[in-house]
């Protein structure tokens, strides 16, 4: 079975899967099992809202 292609630091990701389903942001750090990714900013605490993502929920944009 072919692996998925993973995505490299600094690409834009759309989530296929979970709870932010639907939601696009950019890749930051890759891990072996997952990538953290930045989807958002809090304006009102001023930093910016980070999950973490499996491989396979996630496709590249």
């Amino acid at each position: 079975m072919a692996e998925a292609k993973k995505a490299n630091e600094g690409d834009t990701i759309e989530i296929v899967g979970g709870e932010n389903k639907g939601k696009k942001g950019k890749v930051l750090i890759v891990r072996e099992n997952s990538v953290i990714v930045e989807i958002g900013h809090n304006k009102v605490r001023d930093e910016p809202i980070k999950t973490v993502v499996n491989h396979k929920n996630y496709k590249i944009v």
